[in-house]
């Protein structure tokens, strides 16, 4: 396939990442997976909207964590549901990052989401309610970690694909997560 019949495909859109591999779908020629990562990735679409889309997408995080911890689930059960989200992000945005034709394009904003798990570790671990004070604070400190990305939050962002996209928001969430449990909310 050359270059010009990709670009005929899908004029407006940006261009395929060059990774050599045979997964890394032009954004003319998208396949389903491409397409269940895209939309995953985006959080359902909001990752698209056109200004600070980090943060809308950010705002998906809270409600997902404490719609979880009202289930009960037990903490082993809990612990793993956490761990598989956080880890499924690596693949999911490193497929929609090469699909979408970016590297670490601010539309995915799973990473974003994810985050929230770690930011209310401490009160999923020791079962104390998220209640507004936290979710309005979570919220604030994460956001700064993530824009401001301080040391190690911006090495992080340095891994590579789907791993880097993650890691340095993970990280960017234990430091605000860190930050609340000391607060006194």
């Amino acid at each position: 396939m050359n270059e010009s019949a990709d670009q005929n495909a899908m004029p407006a859109a940006a261009p395929a990442a060059t990774t050599g591999s045979p997964s890394a779908s032009s954004p003319g020629r998208r396949t389903l997976f491409d397409l269940l990562a895209i939309s995953l990735g985006t959080g359902l679409g909001i990752g698209f909207v056109p200004k600070a889309p980090g943060t809308f997408g950010s705002l998906l995080g809270p409600p997902l964590v404490i719609a979880t911890q009202k289930s009960d689930l037990p903490l082993s059960v809990l612990s793993v549901v956490i761990v598989v989200f956080c880890l499924l992000g690596i693949p999911i945005c490193s497929r929609a990052s090469r699909a979408l034709g970016k590297h670490d394009p601010g539309e995915v904003v799973y990473d974003e989401v994810a985050a929230f798990w770690l930011v209310f570790l401490p009160q999923l671990v020791t079962g104390t309610p998220i209640t507004w004070q936290h979710t309005i604070a979570g919220f604030v400190l994460f956001r700064i970690f993530d824009i401001s990305k301080p040391w190690p939050v911006s090495r992080l962002e340095r891994l590579p694909g789907g791993l880097g996209i993650m890691a340095d928001d993970l990280a960017a969430g234990m430091l605000a997560g860190a930050v609340l449990f000391v607060l006194p909310l």
